[in-house]
């Protein structure tokens, strides 16, 4: 009996310590490093605010980096995911490809191993769509976005189709440089990430 009252508790213990290190990896750029802002008042770090405000028991671990590419990216997750094995894999990457022009089937085949690669570690992925800016051409512009929405449809992933949505296309929401949102736009970002997200957790 006591054999068996000891397993119990262990079995307790064991599972609320894999419910308490669930964790969220973002893997994103500058939008999601909150460039030139706070890091508290980046997107990311009030994800951590909602989550424990919901009473959600995730870790968030934000390995974004400002400048990087999708095959940035893809070159330093295999790391990532040892060392913050997710339960959710948030795929934030794609703008700084398309501002350098890169062609939209070498985006698309970085952003579908880094898929492959999150669900062999046994994460859910949430895919972040992003629009370059209209001077960058309407076709090329469309080329690209549709990368995104070709890509999640086709692996099935979750997808926040534009997550800068409503932020972008507003002045007093974003950076001199006009690429980068300003913080009063994080709230905004998050809600739109949120829509995406929020269908992946679980409770408890």
């Amino acid at each position: 009996m006591r054999v068996f009252v000891s397993i119990f508790l262990l079995l307790l213990v064991t599972t609320s310590v894999v419910a308490a290190e669930r964790t969220i990896l973002v893997v994103g750029d500058s939008l999601s490093a909150a460039y030139g802002i706070d890091q508290r008042e980046g997107w990311v770090a009030l994800l951590r605010e909602r989550l424990a405000s919901d009473g959600l028991d995730y870790r968030v671990v934000n390995a974004s980096i400002t400048g990087d590419t999708t095959r940035g990216g893809l070159s330093r997750l295999p790391a990532a995911l040892e060392r913050d094995p997710p339960a959710i894999l948030v795929l934030a990457l794609g703008g700084n490809d398309g501002l350098r022009g890169f062609r939209p089937a070498q985006t698309r085949d970085n952003l579908a191993r880094m898929i492959e690669m999150g669900r062999e570690a046994g994460a859910d992925i949430l895919l972040l769509g992003i629009k370059l800016p209209e001077n960058y051409g309407r076709v090329f512009g469309e080329k690209f976005h549709r990368v995104f929405l070709d890509l999640a449809a086709q692996t099935q992933v979750a997808l926040v189709p534009f997550f800068l949505e409503g932020v972008a296309e507003t002045r007093d929401l974003m950076q001199a440089d006009g690429i980068h949102p300003a913080a009063e736009a994080q709230p905004r970002i998050l809600e739109n990430v949120w829509t995406g997200l929020e269908p992946l957790l679980v409770d408890g």
